[in-house]
């Protein structure tokens, strides 16, 4: 009899033990414990998080609301021993098996990175690796070998045309050579064959067509002025005339803060300086956007020769076909110069 009521006693308890485990068992796995009654939040993993880490990440950030259950599932499942980087979006009332079956995959959302304004390619690592865990030292080691290897035919001056200004989705814990790669399959995708054909009917190859987009772009503000400045250039191109245009003597100069070029810029010993040398510059002298690079390609077709600043100071430019117009354009420009700085100067006293 005594034995009997043992036993029966034991099969209560198992019984009480088994459903307690089983409904513990079941709120680890289904019920709600991430972003409870909160909002979708991005969680950012790094590429040297420990589960340590990620756990006092989860629960300083108020992401878990049972940081226990979490732990315990996601030891279950050896996630705890595959930590993986990326940028996650994790889900108001997300339950632990869903968020962790999610972190184990890497099923991540991108991130969007954007470049522009960029004059050397030192300058691209910066704004590329602005919103990436990729460092900008890393990038730069990358790129560095990418040119080295010369896989696509881009050199040490020429590298900064295959980056086509842009906004760009890429995954947050995307290296190097992997960024690389997708800026070279973004420069082949914008280099379609309307725009070869485009470069081919007016003699020029798509590194060419972006050095000369670079330097029409140099010299204006105004975009509407764009495919009249290109044709100018690609009429001092055909006749064999020296560009002579100022911006390729700031960048060879070195100095950027270069507001006025004199005479003694134009002596300056550089493959760059296109009032010494014919032709194009061995290379772009920024990263010409696609506003630019479309200018060129959809030149304006006249007999233009010269430009000067428009004596209005609107950032427009008079324009001319021979060289006794342009220093009469040149004289009203310097003109207006004068008496503005005039007044400055009794402004000033």
């Amino acid at each position: 009899m005594k034995g009997r009521k043992l036993l029966v006693i034991f099969l209560l308890v198992s019984t009480m033990l088994l459903s307690s485990f089983a409904f513990y068992g079941y709120q680890v796995l289904y019920s709600p414990n991430l972003l409870v009654d909160q909002e979708d939040k991005i969680l950012v993993i790094n590429k040297d998080e420990t589960f340590k880490s990620l756990q006092n990440k989860l629960y300083e950030g108020n992401y878990v609301q049972d940081p226990v259950s979490f732990s315990f599932l996601a030891r279950l499942m050896d996630y705890d021993k595959a930590i993986k980087p990326g940028r996650f979006k994790i889900l108001k009332n997300m339950t632990n098996l869903q968020a962790i079956r999610m972190l184990r995959v890497a099923d991540q959302v991108p991130v969007n990175i954007t470049f522009n304004n960029v004059r050397l390619k030192e300058g691209i690592g910066e704004k590329i690796t602005r919103n990436i865990e990729l460092r900008q030292q890393e990038f730069d080691s990358a790129l560095a070998r990418f040119i080295e290897n010369n896989d696509h035919g881009f050199n040490e001056n020429t590298v900064i045309s295959m980056f086509i200004p842009n906004t760009y989705e890429v995954y947050y814990d995307v290296d190097g050579p992997q960024l690389l790669k997708r800026m070279h399959e973004e420069y082949q995708k914008f280099w379609n064959d309307e725009r070869k054909n485009k470069a081919q009917e007016i003699g020029l190859s798509p590194l060419e067509v972006s050095t000369l987009a670079s330097i029409v772009q140099a010299e204006s503000i105004k975009k509407d002025e764009s495919e009249r400045i290109a044709g100018l250039y690609m009429n001092r191109l055909k006749k064999g005339i020296a560009l002579q245009a100022d911006p390729t003597l700031v960048f060879a100069s070195g100095d950027f803060t270069l507001k006025r070029v004199l005479n003694k810029h134009k002596k300056i010993d550089s493959p760059y300086n296109t009032y010494l040398n014919k032709g194009l510059p061995p290379g772009p002298i920024n990263m010409p956007t696609i506003h630019s690079i479309d200018a060129v390609l959809n030149y304006e077709k006249h007999n233009l020769l010269y430009m000067c600043a428009k004596e209005d100071f609107s950032g427009y430019h008079n324009f001319a076909s021979n060289i006794r117009d342009h220093i009469n354009n040149a004289k009203k420009y310097q003109r207006q110069l004068t008496i503005e700085q005039r007044k400055a100067r009794l402004k000033n006293q």
